[in-house]
């Protein structure tokens, strides 16, 4: 689904569509797979619910796992979608998957837990 693209970034393949929601969606089942394979560290019991943080043209976005979301498919609120883009929905575009330490780094910083 992903594969190594640079240091801070898996580069994917996935059918984006508009979606009603507050977040950004995934299939719960690749979200689970996704976190466990590049996210988790091997070290004891491992959270398989982390948002993944997914970058699409020039925006990041938090993704969690949500049951009906078809597979390969990233579900993305309408409101987070530029008017271009929302018009040629749903379509196959890449995608880049921030790798477990630059997703934190993210993560701190939309949190603003930066130099805390």
């Amino acid at each position: 689904m992903f594969e190594q693209f640079s240091r801070g970034y898996y580069l994917g393949r996935l059918y984006i569509e508009p979606g009603h929601g507050g977040t950004a969606t995934m299939c719960q089942q690749q979200h689970e797979y996704v976190n466990e394979q590049l996210y988790a560290d091997g070290t004891g019991i491992e959270r398989l619910d982390r948002p993944l943080v997914m970058k699409i043209g020039s925006t990041h976005l938090t993704v969690h796992g949500e049951q009906g979301v078809p597979a390969d498919t990233l579900s993305v609120p309408e409101d987070l979608l530029d008017d271009a883009t929302a018009r040629s929905l749903p379509t196959l575009q890449e995608v880049l998957l921030a790798k477990a330490d630059r997703a934190s780094q993210l993560l701190d910083l939309a949190e603003g837990r930066v130099g805390q």
